[in-house]
């Protein structure tokens, strides 16, 4: 019976986890704009995301531009777009095993060294989603922290962690937690 419960819990913690990463991979939300000078009246908060800027005027009217030129990106940011691209298939394909090996576990007693092997794919499958995922939002938090206590770099181009950078924690966090229930049987 907890053998059940685990299971249910990991795939829920599964499934939850591949939708931050799918919702954290799409948002622009990214680094958002610092307003850290005495000037109490800011009209535009700027969102850097994976895949656009955006720019928010007064909270009523939102522009956003998706870049350009990939081959004008950064490194870290084409990076970044790969690892949470490869996050995102994998989060699926982790999530359709954990759904077969659970349907399995329940409906047969007979082969259960296919089915743990089944459910042990699914975990780790998991756990090397929840590290992907880890990767490129805890490098921009990183980032973003450091280069907001630097002198030098100007006030107008510090930025704030986003919320993207939350979701992708938590969603990390899930997928580990899933990824450590499955390996776990």
């Amino acid at each position: 019976m907890a053998c059940c419960v685990l299971q249910i819990t990991g795939l829920i913690f599964g499934g939850v986890g591949m939708v931050g990463t799918l919702a954290a991979t799409v948002m622009p939300q990214w680094r958002v704009s610092a307003h850290i000078d005495g000037n109490i009246v800011v009209f535009e908060t700027m969102w850097e995301g994976l895949w656009m800027d955006c720019v928010s005027q007064l909270g009523v009217r939102l522009q956003c531009k998706f870049y350009d030129s990939v081959l004008a990106l950064p490194p870290p940011l084409e990076a970044f777009r790969a690892l949470m691209c490869i996050a995102v298939v994998l989060s699926i394909i982790s999530f359709l095993m954990a759904i077969v090996g659970v349907k399995y576990t329940h409906k047969t007693k007979e082969d259960t060294q296919g089915i743990s092997i089944f459910i042990l794919a699914a975990g780790v499958a998991f756990l090397l989603t929840g590290i992907l995922v880890l990767i490129p939002v805890s490098w921009t938090g990183g980032g973003i922290i450091r280069d907001f206590y630097d002198p030098k770099v100007p006030m107008p181009l510090k930025r704030e962690l986003g919320a993207a950078l939350y979701v992708g924690w938590v969603s990390a966090a899930l997928l580990i937690a899933a990824g450590a229930m499955y390996c776990s049987f």
